[in-house]
């Protein structure tokens, strides 16, 4: 049966030269649905992403339209603000410059998508929140992390009741990232430049804030020591610099589970190397049985394949502890996880479904590393107040 209906949206892709930008959101989710035909609503009816190319390096622009066969691109992103073939503005840009461009695209009547932080403080970021509520606009805020098939796998254990009563949560994140002298830099130099928005606890406790809130429960307070490892590096082309925004943090939260507090513990580096089952390991125990999900994969232990290890360190442990853990089965097919917030996202925007993760959910994220600088620079714990 032909589509007789096609509803077309088209975003303003702001910042998609850069690496998350290009290959998150533009090659692995906006062009996969185009190529596999839409969003199907029903037989008769799709939704299709019309995106254009958004930058402030024409050059680069011209590469990735090239390769990914957008052939729409503009350096203009004023006029494309005042166009109404375009009803959404996505922004992949740096943290310090997306509060200024997500207002700009509200007051210009546009609905919202964009990355996290939303902004560099919370101020700005309940500003561009209330700001969207007043004009009307639909907003949503990249969460990948939910749709990770390993997350989605350890939220399936938890809404079947595997654990038991949840009390411990402890992750690993992170992993050696080069300085850029011999081996190229596997991240951009602004990470590493307080002036541009860098630093790892803006980037990573945004994402332990809606992982762990969504998943486990409110999070009450937390403890965070931020540190810079290494302070030279150098940059894209080639040029020494002196880096001073934090790259590992260590913090420790406290959380409201549905059947008590939950300590939960997380490891963020980019200067770690990695001896464990993936970039992003977390380990859940409870009562009755406990997890490890990576990215993909989650492997389980229940309580009664527990084994009893003995401290004895003057001998080899008869146990090896890798074993008596059972890998959780593809039960599902899984998508990449940034698409299929794309399409609920574009759903949302077309059908008018539930969207829970909008600019509020941002502000909550940039209201969490404001508490993680508060509690560092403190040296103490930081209460978390609900804000929205």
């Amino acid at each position: 049966m032909s589509v007789e209906k096609i509803h077309r949206v088209g975003i303003i892709m702001n910042g998609v030269t850069g690496r998350m930008g290009k290959n998150q959101h533009l090659l692995r989710s906006i062009i996969p649905i185009i190529h596999q035909g839409g969003i199907s609503v029903s037989d008769e009816e799709i939704i299709m992403p019309d995106p254009i190319l958004v930058g402030r390096n024409e050059n680069k622009l011209k590469v990735l339209a090239a390769e990914s066969g957008i052939d729409k691109w503009s350096t203009d992103l004023n006029g494309l603000l005042q166009d109404p073939k375009y009803s959404v503005y996505f922004d992949a840009t740096m943290t310090n410059i997306r509060a200024a461009n997500i207002e700009k695209a509200i007051r210009a009547g546009k609905n919202i998508y964009c990355e996290k932080p939303t902004a560099m403080n919370l101020e700005d970021a309940l500003r561009i929140y209330n700001l969207a509520i007043e004009r009307g606009v639909k907003h949503g805020v990249v969460q990948d992390k939910l749709w990770l098939p390993g997350i989605m796998k350890l939220k399936d254990l938890i809404d079947r009741g595997y654990f038991g009563r949840i009390f411990s949560v402890r992750g690993e994140f992170g992993y050696w990232v080069f300085e850029g002298d011999t081996v190229p830099s596997q991240r951009p130099s602004w990470n590493y430049k307080k002036a541009e928005g860098g630093g790892i606890i803006f980037d990573m406790l945004c994402h332990w804030q809606y992982l762990l809130e969504n998943t486990f429960g409110r999070v009450k307070s937390l403890s965070c020591l931020g540190a810079l490892h290494i302070d030279k590096r150098w940059d894209e082309n080639g040029n020494e610099y002196q880096a001073d925004a934090e790259d590992a943090a260590y913090s420790t939260f406290q959380i409201d589970g549905a059947n008590g507090e939950i300590v939960a513990h997380f490891n963020s580096s980019w200067q770690v190397r990695v001896r464990r089952d993936d970039l992003l390991t977390i380990q859940v125990d409870g009562t009755e049985g406990s997890a490890v999900v990576g990215l993909r994969e989650c492997w389980i232990q229940p309580y009664g394949a527990t084994p009893k290890p003995i401290w004895n360190p003057d001998i080899p442990s008869s146990i090896n502890h890798f074993d008596n853990w059972i890998q959780v089965p593809e039960q599902r097919n899984y998508d990449n996880a940034f698409k299929v917030q794309w399409e609920l996202f574009l759903r949302h925007l077309v059908l008018d479904e539930p969207f829970q993760w909008g600019l509020q959910e941002g502000a909550k994220g940039v209201q969490f590393a404001e508490k993680g600088f508060e509690s560092w620079s403190g040296r103490k714990w930081a209460d978390i107040p609900k804000v929205i």
